[in-house]
């Protein structure tokens, strides 16, 4: 089986979770659903993919996506 090399150092993967967890914390309660979640989830990945690497500016970027919950 092939070895799978890591995008993201875990300290950056603990920075990461950290954001989705504050995020998490201000969209609105009716928002708050897995898949929502997710999709911040999602956008927080993306974010730091790009190049975004200041946990307020993934929790800016996942709020933004949470303000629009998912279907």
């Amino acid at each position: 089986m092939p070895q799978i090399t890591p995008a993201f150092a875990p300290d950056f993967v603990t920075t990461m979770r950290w954001a989705l967890d504050a995020a998490s914390d201000r969209v609105p309660v009716t928002s708050r659903t897995p898949a929502t979640k997710a999709k911040m989830a999602q956008r927080i990945v993306r974010s730091a993919h790009e190049g975004i690497t200041d946990a307020h500016q993934l929790v800016a970027a996942a709020v933004a996506e949470g303000m629009v919950p998912a279907l």
